[in-house]
């Protein structure tokens, strides 16, 4: 997948230590509720085990900057199959915060889902406290549908609804 700036594709190995790095930056984790990495092993072990692209036809995508291929961040659709939904989600480097590239890269994916995945709605959440995350949602369409717990935190759930199909 291809926006003005960046290009999507599957994550691969070579990724690890990107992944490794962003992981590991605490402020980039922060609302995520995820762990860093204890090693660029561990990385490269998710990487290699990660099946959402094999099981459900699509993941989260490694995202790289068109001008020279460089790593950035991350961003994608992911299936929930507990709840049967579809969530999109990005992580980006600290230094490309602020620059459109989450949404960017969210709104390709947004219209990847309802165009070739032909889903009806698209979800999304973010911690209470992630402000700019909630932002990117909002402009990129997402509707704020009601607080939640997620992972035990106060979170905010978001939806998006494809407009050209009836739902009632």
């Amino acid at each position: 997948m291809e926006t003005n700036r960046l290009f999507l594709r599957k994550f691969n190995i070579n990724d690890a230590v990107s992944f490794f790095e962003l992981n590991n930056d605490w402020e980039v984790i922060k609302y995520t509720g995820d762990k860093a990495f204890a090693s660029v092993e561990a990385a490269a072990n998710f990487i290699e085990n990660y099946t959402h692209y094999r099981k459900y036809g699509y993941g989260r995508w490694a995202v790289c900057l068109k001008e020279n291929g460089e790593f950035i961040g991350f961003c994608g659709l992911k299936f929930h199959p507990k709840n049967n939904i579809t969530e999109v989600g990005f992580r980006f480097y600290k230094k490309y915060w602020n620059q459109g590239f989450a949404t960017e890269s969210a709104t390709s994916c947004i219209a990847y889902g309802f165009n070739q995945l032909h889903l009806n709605k698209i979800y999304a959440h973010t911690h209470i406290k992630n402000i700019a995350s909630q932002k990117v949602l909002e402009k990129c369409g997402l509707q704020f549908v009601k607080q939640i717990t997620y992972d035990g935190h106060p979170a905010k759930l978001y939806c998006i609804k494809d407009e050209t199909k009836n739902l009632y």
